[in-house]
């Protein structure tokens, strides 16, 4: 355990106890606990976003020059690059992630408030052509009071995707992080306060979604939620939202596709697979989840990428070597264990894994080992429903056409992979699929420079890139007039 003294919240940049209940943060390689807090109350709530609006109005942090602001987010950048190992250490005890994983989150957090302060720093207003005797502006103001809602599976990296904008922005955040991981975002607050950022501007609010989630989502003041996690949670979000006329970015499930064509690099290819459903334990919303194999290769693939998958290091996060940690916590691998079981129901068959790890350094902890099911076609339910595990249903297909039509039969339109050698073919496929993110010989890598987000029940709006800081501003337009006589219409 990490104290066995409770963890102080940040409320508007006071540092206490939550109003809420007592709750345990557990380790999910062993079970035990790390880290014992009260969660915030309702009344958290009503403080912490009220006092923001507040700080928002009188701290003077939205009326800082571009480059004023930007200078406090580049200093945040370096402190979690100065905390780089200890923050990686504490983000794997947090959700169980290998260590060599956690320390490339923490990396991306620091890369993204650096790139969002020189975003900021060079963003630029627009002067529209001029239809009449005046110039016209288009500019962009702060909203006021923001909330970001984050997941359990990459907690730190996800918090600096929505506070480094929002910031930039000049906006006041309160975050809610997820009830299983707060530790993360306690620490961004502490060191966006260390770095500048003024009291009351942060808050973070650790507690169940359906208790404090709900109630900043609909609290009046706020004027915007990002939320990363399940599509359900992220339609009762876009419910009150609708009512308040409020804008949210939703960054919700996945069930990507992944197509391997007759002529692709094999070794690239089963390399790649293996990495976009097994990294993070498959925990992960664009994990390459469906797997289409040409028919004529898929034989040779499907026993090769099996081999590379009971090769895989599954055990201590805490090891350089491992490559596949444990689940965020028991009840979700017993979901898990419930889909495989489904899917073997419907007619699938295990070509490898589909069971826990037993042993030393096993047992304490939420381990499953990767798992390939074949034998089952698009239709079945484990092809359909997102599993956030490591399973893989792998399917032959006999031609591009059907392919295709395979492909974007899903509610989900998150990601999809390609592997072949030929790009005119990889360019026609990746326009034909739908999905917010194609990659193309490669998987699961991510730019803070390029928009991220999907379609349909994969959530609404985009992340990142130099355009990201517009999420979190309000445009306007102003006209300034340059005629020398009166307007017209009075004068008769």
């Amino acid at each position: 355990m990490i104290s066995s003294e409770l963890l102080p919240i940040c409320i508007a940049g006071e540092w206490r106890l939550g109003g809420g209940d007592v709750y345990e943060s557990f380790y999910p390689a062993t079970g035990e606990p790390i880290a014992r807090l009260k969660a915030a109350s309702l009344a958290d709530v009503e403080e912490a976003i009220t006092r923001a609006d507040h700080a928002f109005r009188t701290s003077g942090w939205a009326q800082r020059l571009p480059h004023e602001r930007a200078a406090v987010l580049h200093r945040v950048a370096q402190l979690i690059r100065e905390e780089g190992e200890s923050l990686a250490q504490k983000q794997r005890l947090d959700n169980g992630k290998p260590i060599s994983e956690t320390r490339n989150l923490v990396a991306s957090a620091a890369g993204t408030f650096q790139f969002f302060a020189a975003a900021l720093e060079t963003l630029e207003e627009t002067i529209t052509p001029s239809r009449g005797a005046f110039v016209t502006m288009s500019v962009h103001e702060p909203m006021g009071v923001v909330a970001a809602i984050t997941p359990w599976n990459s907690p730190i990296a996800s918090e600096a995707q929505k506070l480094a904008p929002a910031l930039a922005a000049g906006n006041a955040v309160v975050v809610k992080p997820a009830e299983v991981t707060p530790l993360m975002a306690l620490e961004l607050a502490r060191i966006c306060e260390q770095a500048g950022v003024p009291k009351g501007i942060v808050s973070v609010l650790p507690g169940r979604g359906s208790v404090i989630g709900d109630a900043i989502t609909k609290h009046p003041l706020v004027k915007r939620v990002s939320f990363t996690g399940g599509t359900t949670t992220g339609k009762h979000i876009a419910h009150i939202a609708a009512d308040k006329m409020m804008p949210v970015s939703l960054e919700l499930g996945g069930k990507s596709p992944t197509m391997v064509l007759d002529d692709a690099d094999l070794e690239h290819a089963v390399n790649g697979v293996l990495y976009g459903i097994f990294s993070s334990s498959g925990e992960s919303c664009i994990a390459g989840s469906r797997l289409f194999v040409a028919r004529g290769i898929y034989d040779e693939f499907l026993t090769r990428l099996a081999e590379g998958a009971n090769a895989l290091r599954v055990g201590d996060p805490a090891l350089e070597r491992t490559q596949m940690g444990p689940l965020i916590t028991a009840k979700h691998r017993e979901g898990i264990e419930r889909y495989v079981d489904l899917g073997v129901s419907e007619g699938g068959r295990i070509r490898t894994g589909g069971v826990r790890p037993h042993g030393a350094g096993y047992d304490g902890g939420y381990f499953y080992k990767p798992t390939i099911i074949e034998g089952l076609d698009n239709s079945a339910r484990i092809s359909q429903e997102e599993i956030f595990g490591p399973v893989l249903v792998a399917m032959p297909f006999d031609d591009e056409e059907s392919l295709i039509a395979q492909a974007n039969d899903s509610v989900y339109a998150l990601a999809a992979g390609i592997w072949s050698r030929d790009f005119k073919r990889a360019w026609k496929l990746g326009r034909a699929v739908q999905a917010g993110t194609v990659w193309v010989n490669t998987y699961k890598q991510f730019s803070v420079s390029t928009p991220f987000g999907g379609w349909r029940d994969s959530g609404l709006g985009r992340e990142k890139g130099r355009e990201g800081i517009f999420q979190y501003m309000e445009q306007k337009s102003m006209y300034w007039g340059t005629n020398e006589q009166p307007l017209p219409w009075s004068l008769g």
